[in-house]
């Protein structure tokens, strides 16, 4: 009869681990780039995150036109419609006048960065005894005071502080996630030592 190990289950945990540590340390390295990137040519950025934003309410108002046929009452119907109509208007003001269209998206910036900035401080007090957690509080602190900056200077900046900051919240937030899949590599070495010494 063949008796079975008891850590035979936990010599997967580790190499899981480490492919999870090189996902965190791919997406942080995409981070990084895209934030130099936007801080380098902060306009190019702002325009292109502009277009972009334009050209996804035009898809979602087509997803809420779709969505009115697709059954229901004709108060279901009617918003639909009415929300769908309001998405494309809006996306078409962004892509007609992008410079105009910068102004609106740099204050919907501030709201999701700001926001962002919350999620940071609950996922560091969700995980602040884990090593590597204080770069959440970091970033969170960070993404703030980058939130807050935008709001005061509103609209005077928008042309270059949109790409800017997006940019600076970028290279933060590729700086945290290396340095989390940094220590999810250390605790992954860890777990390798213990199984070695368990087998």
């Amino acid at each position: 009869m063949a008796t079975v190990n008891p850590t035979e289950g936990l010599r997967g945990r580790d190499t899981i681990m480490k492919k999870g540590a090189g996902w965190f340390t791919a997406m942080a390295v995409v981070f990084i780039i895209l934030g130099i990137m936007a801080i380098l040519e902060p306009g190019i950025a702002g325009l292109a995150a502009t277009i972009l934003v334009g050209w996804l309410l035009i898809f979602a108002g087509g997803a809420h036109l779709v969505a009115a046929f697709s059954g229901g009452g004709a108060g279901r119907v009617i918003w639909q419609v009415i929300l769908g109509i309001i998405y494309v208007i809006g996306g078409s003001y962004f892509l007609m006048h992008p410079l105009l269209g910068l102004g609106t998206l740099t204050l919907f910036l501030a709201g999701i960065i700001v926001a962002e900035a919350v999620l940071e401080f609950i996922a560091y007090f969700q995980t602040r005894g884990e090593s590597g957690s204080g770069w959440l509080l970091v970033n969170g602190l960070i993404t703030l005071l980058l939130g807050g900056l935008i709001w005061m200077h509103w609209p005077s900046s928008s042309v270059w502080a949109i790409g800017t900051l997006l940019g600076v919240n970028l290279l933060m937030t590729g700086m945290s996630r290396l340095m989390l899949g940094m220590a999810v590599r250390k605790l992954a070495g860890r777990v390798e030592g213990s199984n070695k010494l368990a087998a």
